[in-house]
Order: C-alpha cells, then sequence, then structure tokens
C-alpha cells in the first residue's frame, strides 16, 4: 500500500499541512483543533450518560462493547453527521463521505478491558474495498491517559504488509474476545505511541495501522466514541452477507453505485436481533 492512494486533502481545511504529512507518513494524527462546538459537546456526553444504562440493561453487555449505537439510537446521527467531525474526515478522505459504522467504547474505571492489538482491515475484510480508503476518527468523552488506556498507535503500519494473527491472550479482559490480534513479531509494539487526548479531541487513524490499548485500572473512567468512514468512491460489499447492516452517504455523491441507507431512523431489525441474543 502506498500513502499515494489515499484521497487528497480539499478545501474543508480543519486539519493544517503539518498534520495531514503526518497522517501520510504515520497511519494516524492527533488534530489539534476540538470537534465539536462545546454546547455539542456536552449534549454528547448527556446522551451517551442516558443510553449507557439502557445499553448494559436491556442488551445486557458491558461498556465496552457499544457497537453500532446508531442502529438503536438515532439521535447519535446529529454527531456522526456533525460538520465538526466530517470537515476533519474530508481533509483525508475527500468531499464524498460514508458512515460506516460507530462504537462507544467505555472502560469502566479500574475494570475496563483493553483492546488487542489489530489493524481494522483485518477485522472488515470482505466489508468493503480498497481499505485504503476507510478513516476511523476517535473522539475522547473523558481525558484519555496512559494510566486510564489510551489507544496506542505503531507509526508507519499501515505502510507495511499486513501483519500475522495469533488468538487473544486473555480472552476474559478483551474487548474483541472472539477475535484475533497482531502477533508479538508483527506489531513492533516497543515503538507505539500514545494519544493522549483532552475531551472533545479525537486521533484520527488509517484502516491499516496497527494499535490496540491497555485495560483501565485506574480510578478514572476512559470512553470514546469512535467514527468509522469510508470514501463513496468505495464499494461496500458486507450487504450481500448481511442485509441488517446498512451504511449512509453523509456528504458529497454516490460516486460507486452503492445502496444507503436513510440516516436519523432506528434500526428495529437490528435492535430485535440484540434483544434475542439478550435473552
Amino acid at each position: 500500500m502506498n500513502a499515494a492512494t489515499l484521497s487528497p486533502a480539499t478545501t474543508a481545511g480543519v486539519l493544517d499541512p503539518l498534520e495531514i504529512a503526518a497522517f501520510r507518513r504515520d497511519g494516524f494524527v492527533t488534530p489539534a483543533k476540538a470537534i465539536l462546538p462545546d454546547a455539542d459537546f456536552a449534549d454528547l456526553r448527556n446522551d451517551f450518560a442516558r443510553l449507557l444504562p439502557d445499553w448494559t440493561g436491556r442488551f445486557k453487555k458491558r461498556p465496552e462493547e457499544m457497537d453500532k449505537p446508531h442502529f438503536i439510537y438515532p439521535e447519535l446521527f446529529r454527531y456522526a453527521t456533525h460538520p465538526g467531525v466530517l470537515d476533519v474526515v474530508e481533509d483525508l478522505i475527500g468531499p464524498d463521505i460514508v458512515l460506516f459504522t460507530t462504537h462507544f467504547i467505555c472502560k469502566p474505571a479500574g475494570k475496563g478491558q483493553r483492546v488487542p492489538w489489530h489493524e481494522d482491515s483485518a477485522y472488515w475484510a470482505g466489508m468493503v474495498t480498497p481499505m485504503d480508503e476507510v478513516v476511523t476518527l476517535w473522539l475522547a468523552l473523558d481525558p484519555s491517559t496512559s494510566a486510564n488506556g489510551c489507544v496506542r498507535f505503531v507509526p508507519g503500519s499501515h505502510l507495511t504488509p499486513d501483519g500475522t494473527y495469533v488468538p487473544v491472550r486473555d480472552r476474559a479482559d478483551a474487548v474483541f474476545p472472539s477475535e484475533m490480534e497482531t502477533s508479538a513479531s508483527a506489531r513492533a509494539e516497543a515503538t507505539a505511541v500514545e494519544a493522549v487526548l483532552a475531551p472533545n479531541h479525537c486521533s484520527i487513524h488509517h484502516a491499516k495501522t496497527i494499535h490496540g490499548s491497555r485495560p483501565n485500572r485506574s480510578d478514572q473512567r476512559r470512553c470514546g466514541l469512535t467514527l468509522r468512514y469510508f470514501s463513496a468512491k468505495a464499494t461496500w460489499l458486507y450487504q450481500q452477507r448481511d442485509p441488517l447492516f446498512d451504511v449512509f452517504l453523509v456528504r458529497g455523491q454516490n460516486r460507486a453505485g452503492n445502496r444507503y441507507g436513510v440516516p436519523g431512523a432506528a434500526n428495529q431489525a437490528w435492535i430485535d436481533r440484540l434483544l434475542a441474543e439478550a435473552k
């Protein structure tokens, strides 16, 4: 994979040239600017505080596992389609943007699970192509620190061949217990960089960048909203395998003829599936 295959920066202009260059070189960047207006960020935190008890109670899942919450709580489309978010994404993948998925990863104080080392592209194989057009924006709701298990990235790993994978160790303490993680020999963990973030700041990374995070054994919660996007020039394949999994054109034009859902409505069939799994 060559960094030149990524879409060029456009006119959104949130990221400065040095930040865009860092993303191309390292496979991740932590922009200097806050992402949302203060009032909108306060609403996001309040919405999460309201939704988390429903998630852990009705669906019987851990706080770290709040995957695709926009399918269940359509008010979250407000943040996933917010200009403050999409302008950052546009600087990296261009003006035609598809909302892929969302995920609150909330590590409770003292007992938060680790995220195994991985490339997102390995988990998403067969879902979207090319992977070079997929980015993840990780928006901090809480301070994200070394002590409470901030994300760690391996610089330049998006430019290397895909890593080898081994079964996740300590499965009971991992967010993705059924998955694989990159082997120690493949990930160059000693070079990893911690993404220490203040609330309402973000990191953004390439789909092939190796990353992970330690468990949270501190007395401070660590929560982030993961927002994943791909260029509308890429092809969405997964709907053939799971027709309930909608993606959404949230800016620009449909360049690849994909079928998109309509943002702003709950996915009742998805909710029913989760409820059945919770019984």
